[in-house]
């Protein structure tokens, strides 16, 4: 038939040196990077509302001080009312603060537990695929060992290259995210 082809005539869009292993690592390389990320958009997000509650209590404080330089003998009733409204405001504040510092520890936490299981997962995949590899190694004839040169490997793009260091950085083995 005019319109069926052979199976060897079909073209893969990966490069003929491009494995299913080789997709996978770097899909793989493509989530961890986005997990961090998120990690450090989440953090920023944490840093500002600290800096916003920080800003707001230096402000009340600022306000109070104020207020508490008067003579209470020469204080009008809005301004010892308003004594207490900045005191519960802050302290309000100073609350909520605390819960944000809390949850920074508590995804801290989790984050570390979360590097420590993928470093192990790693490790231990990483032991399986070097031992399977190995063992394929030493079972190829001598004669059907090939070595690429430099000029027949395909390069990396940039992505990778960013991605592979953000992988060493921020895996589990050294990391202590960003």
């Amino acid at each position: 038939a005019p319109n069926s082809f052979a199976e060897d005539e079909i073209v893969s869009m990966a490069d003929s040196t491009t494995t299913i292993d080789d997709i996978e690592g770097e899909l793989f390389k493509i989530e961890r990077i986005r997990e961090i990320l998120v990690r450090r958009e989440s953090e920023l997000r944490y840093m500002m509302d600290d800096i916003q509650l920080c800003k707001e209590i230096s402000r009340l404080k600022q306000e109070l001080q104020k207020l508490i330089a008067l003579p209470e003998n020469e204080k009008s009733n809005e301004e010892k009312q308003r004594e207490e409204e900045l005191v519960q405001q802050i302290h309000k504040l100073v609350e909520t603060r605390d819960f944000l510092v809390d949850d920074v520890e508590f995804e801290r936490l989790r984050e570390r537990e979360e590097d420590k299981e993928m470093a192990e997962f790693l490790q231990s995949k990483l032991s399986k695929s070097y031992l399977q590899k190995a063992s394929k190694w030493l079972m190829t004839p001598v004669k059907e060992k090939k070595m690429t040169s430099r000029g027949q490997q395909t390069s990396s793009p940039y992505m990778t290259k960013t991605g592979l260091t953000l992988l060493k950085e921020c895996c589990g083995f050294t990391c202590s995210i960003m």
